[in-house]
């Protein structure tokens, strides 16, 4: 077998690895949008506003930060901006633009963060023990730097 091939155990390990995650992630995001009206990529972007930004970024970091295409970040403001979410500006300097939280994003992405929370903490850590999540946080580590 070439060294580059997976064998039947290790796809068997890896469609678990990546079912779980999907799984968790699935159901944090159901929870979150059946409790605030918010989408993956609204949540996405608001807290990268926040966090990254202080409530501002260019919209190319933005996309990067998301690793979306322009495009796709393009529509996707274009509906939270209907919505009052966000502030699309152009920038004096330059060609770009400026991707700007409003304080109904702002008070959308506060209302948000603690059913994210809370939802992690009921699908994913309220399953762990200690030693699990001692493991995980090795596994993230050496998977983290291997590449």
């Amino acid at each position: 077998m070439n060294k580059n091939e997976l064998n039947e155990e290790e796809m068997r390990i890896w469609h678990m690895w990546k079912g779980s995650f999907q799984t968790i992630f699935g159901r944090v995001i159901k929870d979150m949008s059946e409790n605030t009206g918010l989408s993956e990529g609204d949540y996405g972007i608001l807290d990268r506003l926040d966090l990254f930004g202080e409530g501002s970024l260019r919209q190319q970091e933005l996309a990067d930060s998301m690793d979306w295409d322009k495009s796709r970040l393009s529509h996707h403001l274009t509906r939270m901006e209907k919505r009052g979410l966000v502030r699309r500006k152009p920038l004096d300097t330059d060609r770009g633009v400026q991707v700007t939280i409003t304080p109904a994003g702002k008070s959308a992405l506060d209302e948000a963060r603690p059913v994210v929370s809370k939802a992690i903490r009921k699908h994913f850590f309220d399953q762990l023990t200690d030693q699990d999540i001692e493991s995980i946080s090795r596994l993230a580590d050496k998977t983290k730097s291997s590449s």
